[in-house]
């Protein structure tokens, strides 16, 4: 029963967030803007988002080709396409549970090339490792590109909070939810570490993770691997920048916004699960600086409108491609 209850709100309390983000932005928009977020959807270019989508599916393709550099370096050598529906099996299962997708794909590579699963997942959280590097040396970029524009985006942010209400402007109540949480996972983790079974899983990932590691730094192909982590990362801006594309208002949102806007996607992704409405509610709040002609308006329905078009052509492209990686793994097993 406990399990069903913390299992139920690892996916309800992500998702309410998000729907409340929703409500909170579509909220904060009048009548015009409203019709003009409307509008902005049924002027979107579809061929645009179709190649925005190529991009991050080619992204997808590069993340299973490097796996196997690291998982060779093991002593195992799977074939492409089993990487590939392990992979793309993940994303899936990463937008119905939170932090599913990791384990669901080392699973899946153990059931169909028999790589042990502490192993398929050491390299998985050492891929993690690597991509928060690239993450963080974008993000640092990106700050760089913005040197002139720090102090607009901290009154943005106070604008912001202080349409939140005295509470959130002031801060009283964010410590406060933020001790809680944290004294909330510290016990669990600490529920969880008496379990000798769960201590047994936490020394594989441990084991497994080092050995990941230690394969990323052994490997004969390190080569490869460092082009494809660098392929991998231009994919995924690649993708966002030519989605700004769909529509004629944020055709002319320069580099600089357009890697400001990835990163503050990003951080709605990671926030909350799947990124259902922060993702696009954090895209346009950046994206909006950079808008020409605009109102002086905190967001600007365009942006809003392309946070959205991104989110949904992305989620749409998970949902598809990695329900068809999961039905064709599965009939591989089953076959004879």
């Amino acid at each position: 029963m406990r399990k069903a209850v913390v299992g139920t709100l690892k996916v309800a309390v992500p998702i309410a967030l998000g729907i409340g983000l929703v409500l909170h932005f579509y909220r904060q928009l009048d009548e015009a803007q409203r019709a003009a977020l409307f509008d902005a959807f049924g002027r979107a270019s579809v061929p645009w988002l179709l190649w925005s989508n190529l991009l991050g599916w080619l992204s997808h393709v590069s993340r299973a080709w490097r796996w196997r550099y690291l998982l060779r370096h093991m002593g195992h050598a799977p074939g492409f396409w089993s990487c590939y529906h392990a992979v793309m099996g993940g994303y899936f299962m990463n937008m119905l549970l939170p932090r599913a997708g990791e384990a669901s794909r080392a699973a899946m590579l153990y059931r169909s090339e028999g790589v042990p699963f502490e192993k398929g997942f050491g390299t998985i959280l050492a891929e993690r490792a690597v991509d928060m590097v690239m993450l963080l040396g974008i993000a640092g970029l990106t700050l760089l590109l913005q040197a002139d524009k720090l102090d607009l985006f901290r009154q943005r942010i106070a604008t912001f909070r202080a349409q939140q209400g005295p509470a959130a402007e002031e801060g009283g109540t964010g410590w406060w939810l933020l001790a809680l949480l944290g004294a909330a996972a510290l016990a669990a983790t600490y529920l969880l570490l008496q379990r000798p079974a769960a201590r047994a899983r936490l020394r594989d990932a441990v084991r497994g993770f080092a050995e990941g590691m230690r394969s990323i730094l052994r490997t004969p192909d390190k080569g490869p691997f460092l082009f494809h982590t660098v392929l991998i990362w231009v994919l995924y801006v690649a993708m966002f920048a030519v989605g700004f594309l769909a529509l004629p208002e944020t055709r002319t949102v320069p580099a600089a916004g357009v890697m400001a806007g990835f990163i503050a996607g990003s951080v709605g992704i990671v926030l909350v699960q799947g990124g259902i409405g922060a993702y696009p509610a954090f895209v346009a709040l950046i994206v909006s600086v950079y808008m020409t002609g605009g109102d002086g308006t905190l967001i600007r329905p365009e942006a809003l409108a392309m946070g959205w078009l991104l989110w949904v052509a992305q989620t749409l492209m998970i949902i598809s491609l990695g329900g068809l990686s999961l039905l064709l793994a599965a009939r591989k097993r089953s076959s004879p």
